[in-house]
């Protein structure tokens, strides 16, 4: 379609408006991701690390948009287990799903028992790789699962290139304050973690063929990150009356 009528047609405005809605909600999971993996590295190479995952996570989009051919044939069985055929593309969910659930549960297991310091000096690039490899890992299964959604919903490559583009921006834009506020509220970051715990589950029964409506997960999560919120509003309550002077 040429580009004139696209932009005359309703119907690909339609498209477009709910493609960059859903990949904006999508593209959260990332966020959360890139939030928590650079949680411990020192603050100018935490910047360089979610800027590097958002460009990557581009990149990754746009590529395999430009191979929607490939990315269908993904989607036949090629090995059976258990007596239920598996793709590649649900090998990459369940590959990419359980490294999310070891990865949470590790955090949550130095969250709670060896708090880790950030790391500097000599050890600083070594980490800054640790973290841009778990990102490119990351960035290209929820990139897969991401545009397989997009192929379903939209037939014009120029849309889902925007839409993607659109979404992109989004989620460069909301990968810093996301980050600030899981560094400032400890709390928070148990809580990013049981997100992407969740996540890495659902990915999990994706791959099996076991779908978990992402809905749920997205509704029961927003729930207790208001509970948390209201927490977090009582405790700075709580702090300033103690800083209060006494009256009288």
């Amino acid at each position: 379609m040429a580009l004139m009528e696209l932009l005359t047609n309703p119907a690909a405005w339609a498209s477009l408006v709910t493609l960059t809605a859903l990949e904006i909600v999508l593209g959260i999971d990332n966020v959360v991701f890139l939030s928590v993996a650079t949680g411990h590295l020192p603050k100018a190479d935490a910047a360089r690390a979610r800027k590097l995952g958002m460009t990557l996570a581009l990149v990754f989009r746009i590529a395999l948009l430009f191979a929607i051919s490939w990315i269908v044939t993904l989607k036949e069985p090629v090995a059976t287990v258990f007596g239920h055929g598996l793709s590649i593309k649900d090998m990459i969910l369940i590959g990419g799903g359980g490294f999310l659930i070891y990865k949470s549960v590790g955090h949550i297991h130095e969250e709670m028992e060896e708090p880790i310091e950030t790391t500097l000096g000599a050890t600083a690039s070594s980490a800054f790789a640790a973290v841009v490899g778990q990102i490119i890992v990351i960035d290209l299964v929820f990139s897969i699962d991401s545009i397989i959604t997009a192929v379903g919903l939209a037939q014009e490559v120029a849309v889902m290139i925007t839409a993607v583009i659109l979404a992109v921006g989004v989620m460069y834009v909301a990968a810093g304050p996301v980050s600030a506020f899981v560094s400032a509220h400890p709390t928070t970051k148990v809580l990013a973690l049981a997100f992407l715990l969740l996540i890495g589950v659902a990915l999990v029964a994706d791959g099996f063929g076991m779908h978990l409506e992402r809905g749920y997960i997205y509704a029961a999560m927003g729930f207790a990150g208001v509970v948390e919120a209201l927490n977090i509003v009582a405790k700075k309550r709580r702090e300033a009356r103690r800083l209060e002077p006494p009256q009288g």
